[in-house]
């Protein structure tokens, strides 16, 4: 799953290394080194005009029809993303990027459970990472809601937690972002992860464990 996640990379280097054809900002983007789920969030998407934009919206996904008292998960299955009531307009219609610089699970173990930072392992060769997303509009505002698709964990990481995030390629993100690409199969043939070899996991803090906690040290290796 992905229920914690950093990210603080000025929006200028991503425009610099991954949207070189233009990215507009909304908005002001603190560095956060523990952002929980029920939070405005970073995310990418295609604006209402057609130009990308980088935006903040609620970290808790919920379709205008659910009524106030629907379950608003922070994450959504790639299994069924496409096909679950739930999920499968946003993901023909309303696809967005999650910008992070990392994120966190908890390893159980037979003291209790263990955090761990997953994460580049050249931070200077990959200065972000984005998580697939899908996103909705909120009932009476102009602000959006979001989720992360997540999948099965790979083999590397799988002995800290069963799944993870989709964490995109640079390359498939004009075609994940593209409004006019709605067929599932279609969407599925150009989406292309992120090799797995350009990411790492360490064991970090259980100060982590506190979401009041928002310091760097907080992805230091212990």
């Amino acid at each position: 799953m992905c229920g914690r996640f950093t990210f603080y990379t000025p929006p200028e280097t991503l425009i610099n290394d991954f949207f070189p054809d233009g990215l507009e900002v909304d908005g002001h983007f603190d560095p956060e080194y523990n952002i929980p789920p029920g939070v405005g969030i970073p995310m990418i998407r295609t604006s209402m005009t057609g130009p990308l934009i980088l935006t903040h919206s609620h970290w808790g996904f919920r379709p205008v029809w659910a009524g106030d008292k629907a379950p608003a998960p922070i994450n959504a299955r790639a299994e069924t993303v496409a096909t679950s009531r739930y999920f499968r307009e946003a993901f023909a219609h309303h696809r967005c990027l999650i910008p992070a610089n990392g994120w966190y699970e908890w390893k159980q173990t037979a003291q209790g459970k263990e955090p761990h930072y997953l994460t580049p392992a050249n931070p200077e060769r990959t200065p972000a990472i984005f998580f697939a997303g899908i996103w909705t509009p909120r009932e009476g505002d102009d602000t959006t809601a979001c989720a992360i698709i997540t999948e099965p964990a790979s083999e590397a990481f799988r002995h800290i937690h069963d799944r993870q995030p989709v964490v995109l390629d640079p390359a498939c993100f004009p075609r994940w972002l593209d409004p006019s690409l709605t067929d599932r199969d279609g969407i599925r043939a150009a989406t292309h992860r992120l090799p797995g070899d350009q990411l790492e996991a360490f064991r970090v803090s259980t100060d982590v464990n506190n979401p009041r906690h928002n310091t760097p040290d907080l992805i230091n290796r212990i």
